[in-house]
């Protein structure tokens, strides 16, 4: 049986003051990475913010994981769909 993990997304329009702007919004992949089984999220992480992590899901991608990564994710209430 495998997993899929699909990180969140945050809804993300452009900055200023026409109404124009407050209609277009995009969708922005969030980071998830885990430093000493510690789970953290990041827009933009930096090579610094993940140099040290044992795990990285870039934002805007879907990866399948093994069961222990799937407990994991479920433990700190990340939703992984079963394929």
């Amino acid at each position: 049986m495998s997993y899929l993990f699909v990180p969140p997304v945050v809804d993300e329009g452009p900055m200023g003051g026409n109404w124009l702007f407050a209609r277009y919004t995009r969708k922005q992949g969030v980071t998830v990475y885990r430093v000493d089984g510690e789970f953290y999220e990041d827009r933009f992480p930096s090579q610094d913010d993940l140099v040290d992590a044992d795990l990285i899901y870039l934002g805007g991608h879907e990866y399948v994981v093994t069961t222990a990564e799937k407990t994991a994710l479920e433990s700190v209430c990340y939703t992984v769909i079963t394929v």
